[in-house]
């Protein structure tokens, strides 16, 4: 695991920012060709998009970990806020934000927001899991000690490392990434056939928030909060319940449709 492609003088390229900016060209690539194949006009917003979303993502990412997760750290260290390569952004922040940016992009633009929102749901959690690899090569959003001869290994110059020293850590990160593609994989089947309207992104926020909550408990980054869970599980079942809620709500509102006509 290296941190740093290489140098230009003392300014570091690092594997962080090539992966993130990777999960955002993946995303956008993959959303390109959903959109063109259902609906040309459409993917000509893609990037621009992609942009709008990128910005408003890592900001409310970077946020929310900093104001709800980690202020006790942050609060006595200002200056730092905007240190992302350290480590430091929440997924659940960066989606909140990045979806209401999406919301105003496409009204501006007069695309239907749900049908959008399903056609490239798959895209977003494909994204997704080339970013956790910018976590993985970064040494962030890692586990906790395994307590085993198994695990991770991270550099001293880590936050890992420096959290835990040498020992084995659950390698959260990673399996993080490959849950994302396995939810990629389940969405693309899943949106084969003909679906009510909104379905398909709730789904995709129902399933990572399934992973999400799951996942926390190898985790070894945050501490717990409330009531025995951490702070991600708490938005977790939050996200959860509010997906699963809009699902039924718009099956029900398609069998509704269905019967009227």
């Amino acid at each position: 695991m290296h941190q740093y492609l290489f140098f230009i003088g003392n300014w570091p390229i690092r594997f962080y920012g090539i992966f993130f900016s990777l999960g955002i060209i993946s995303g956008c690539i993959m959303a390109y060709f959903l959109l063109k194949k259902e609906n040309k006009e459409w993917a000509k917003h893609i990037f621009d998009l992609g942009i709008t979303i990128a910005f408003w993502g890592i900001l409310g990412g970077r946020l929310w970990d900093v104001f709800f997760f980690d202020w006790e750290y942050y609060h006595n260290h200002l200056s730092e806020i905007f240190y992302v390569w350290q480590g430091g952004m929440a997924i659940q922040g960066g989606l909140l934000f990045a979806i209401i940016a999406a919301y105003f992009f496409l009204k501006q633009k007069n695309i239907p927001i749900l049908s959008f929102a399903d056609t490239i749901a798959p895209a977003i959690i494909l994204g997704q899991s080339v970013g956790r690899i910018a976590n993985f090569m970064n040494g962030d959003a890692f586990g906790h000690p395994t307590g085993m001869n198994f695990g991770l290994l991270y550099p001293n110059t880590t936050l890992a490392y420096q959290t835990y020293g040498s020992q084995p850590l659950w390698p959260a990160e990673v399996w993080e990434c490959q849950g994302d593609l396995l939810i990629f994989v389940f969405l693309i089947l899943y949106s084969c056939e003909k679906r009510p309207k909104g379905t398909i992104f709730s789904l995709y926020l129902m399933l990572y928030s399934i992973l999400r909550f799951f996942l926390e408990y190898f985790r070894g980054d945050y501490q717990i909060l409330l009531w025995g869970l951490k702070s991600a599980q708490i938005t977790a079942v939050i996200g959860f319940l509010c997906a699963c809620t809009a699902f039924i709500y718009f099956y029900i509102k398609d069998l509704h449709i269905t019967k009227k006509r």
